[in-house]
């Protein structure tokens, strides 16, 4: 069921958020974990390193569609927290057709690409069949993850984050048991693993479609909402595409990463393949609490409730130092432990690397959790600009980072790209931060009682990120003010 998050204290409703989404990003992880397990077991080191290489890419273009598909949901989120329900349903229909047209798109090219695009990455001969393979079937497959990412974010946008973790949790039972099924038992090799997956996600798409048939009317799309306005579409593409360039930005510093890699021989390939894995598991907690606030200052934006967002803000960037502290601790103690439940016995030279990339990027987490918390909630204020910039600022560092300390250093060179990349964008995220709480302390604080068929003008950013235009058709009640509080004149 839909909640609000513009009541209650702010660190306990983000935090009581954001749990189902670390738990469902945990969830997400074990679709790549089962694939690497039965992979490394029942196919070798190999084709370990062969599904591995493909990460880089597929995080391009799939990243890309993952960033773009939260950005739409960032309106639903806003019409939601204004109770603007006729704005939630021209968002979902403006977002659905976005969805689907980029779907189109990346089903229809990406699979073409994937054999010269690995080859340009100087992926290994001995892994090129395997590599596009697996990048082809999991690029055709596309639209089960695009439209599942899409409708969990517009259910997470009206402050249900426990359903998607529901439907995420069965089809990822699901996927364990077909990639046994279609590696293990019928020997389909890497094909297999990736078809498991297009299947299991596929069923969380229908297990969303009929939830919110049954349950949410507030995401029911009416006739008339189809013919979404310019507007909508443009305010949409406005926050979605950044988000997605974004993670293309980052992806491509990645891809760069594994151009160094691959000129480092398997082992390197498989170390950082198992090490990436393990660490994605570690820092989940640190980007659901970013997705967190991004909908929190969404929610609170539409409210009109500035001084909960400054509030939430700081009291989420200490949960996240907290977090990344203790996170760090237990990757530096056990990282080594966990690596070899990845690959067995008898492949001592991948774990010792695996463990030294952990105990890097375990001892820089903290750098991680600030620029996730900035992060989400610019972006859920409706800023495009900085995030932006600072994905470039990653790329820029990652990609020259894994270049020259890989060649000065080796595989422990690369791996500090990843903490340097952190800094440069924590280096430009917070004084962006520290003048958006600025403004936002200047914000009069007004929350509002609206009907489903009042507009409300968006409060956006003043970096010409944002352009505000919305027009308030019909009178607006407003609550008494709280004591404290002063009212709009």
């Amino acid at each position: 069921m839909s909640q609000s998050l513009i009541t209650g204290s702010p660190w306990r409703v983000i935090l009581a958020f954001s749990v189902p989404l670390l738990i469902g990003n945990v969830v997400q992880q074990v679709y790549q974990i089962a694939d690497t397990i039965v992979v490394g077991r029942y196919l070798g080191v190999e084709s370990l390193a062969a599904v591995g290489a493909t990460g880089s890419l597929l995080f391009l273009l799939l990243g890309f569609a993952w960033g773009l598909t939260s950005g739409f949901a960032i309106p639903t989120a806003q019409a939601f927290g204004a109770r603007d329900h006729a704005a939630v349903r021209r968002s979902v229909a403006a977002g659905t057709i976005l969805t689907a047209v980029v779907t189109v798109v990346i089903t229809a090219l990406a699979p073409l690409i994937s054999g010269p695009a690995l080859a340009l990455m100087q992926t290994p001969d001995e892994l090129m069949a395997e590599a596009t393979t697996f990048t082809q079937i999991s690029f055709l497959g596309a639209g089960a993850m695009m439209f599942f990412n899409y409708l969990a974010a517009i259910i997470r946008a009206i402050g249900d984050s426990r359903t998607p973790l529901v439907f995420l949790t069965i089809s990822c039972g699901l996927n364990i048991g077909l990639v046994l099924a279609f590696v293990g038992a019928f020997g389909w090799g890497v094909a297999g693993a990736a078809l498991a997956t297009v299947l299991a996600q596929t069923l969380s798409v229908l297990m969303c479609l009929e939830y919110v048939r049954r349950r949410l009317p507030v995401l029911h799309v009416r006739r008339e909402d189809w013919s979404a306005a310019r507007h909508d579409l443009r305010e949409h593409l406005r926050l979605g595409l950044p988000m997605g360039f974004q993670a293309s930005i980052i992806a491509i510093g990645t891809i760069t990463v594994q151009v160094a890699l691959n000129t480092l021989g398997t082992d390197a390939v498989a170390a950082y393949t198992t090490g990436s894995r393990v660490d994605s598991l570690a820092i989940a907690f640190l980007q659901s609490l970013g997705l967190a606030v991004s909908m929190y200052a969404a929610q609170n934006l539409g409210a009109r409730r500035p001084d909960r967002i400054r509030r939430g803000v700081i009291q989420a960037t200490w949960l996240a130092l907290i977090a990344a502290g203790l996170l760090g601790v237990f990757m530096i103690v056990l990282g080594a432990s966990i690596v070899r439940v990845f690959i067995g016995d008898g492949s001592d030279a991948v774990v010792e690397l695996a463990h030294g990339m952990l105990i890097v990027n375990g001892a820089t987490y903290t750098l991680l959790g600030v620029l996730f918390v900035i992060r989400g909630a610019l972006q859920g204020l409706g800023h495009t600009l900085i995030p932006t910039v600072t994905g470039i600022v990653e790329l820029v560092m990652r990609a020259g980072a894994a270049i020259a300390l890989g060649g000065a250093m080796g595989f422990i060179g690369v791996a500090l790209s990843n903490p340097l990349a952190w800094l440069g964008a924590v280096a430009l995220l917070v004084p962006a931060y520290v003048r958006e709480y600025r403004r936002l302390g200047g914000m009069t604080v007004n929350p509002i009682e609206v009907t489903a068929t009042t507009t409300i003008p968006i409060i956006g950013p003043t970096d010409g990120s944002m352009v505000v235009d919305a027009v308030v058709t019909a009178p607006i009640p407003v609550v008494k003010p709280k004591r404290g509080i002063r009212r709009v004149r």
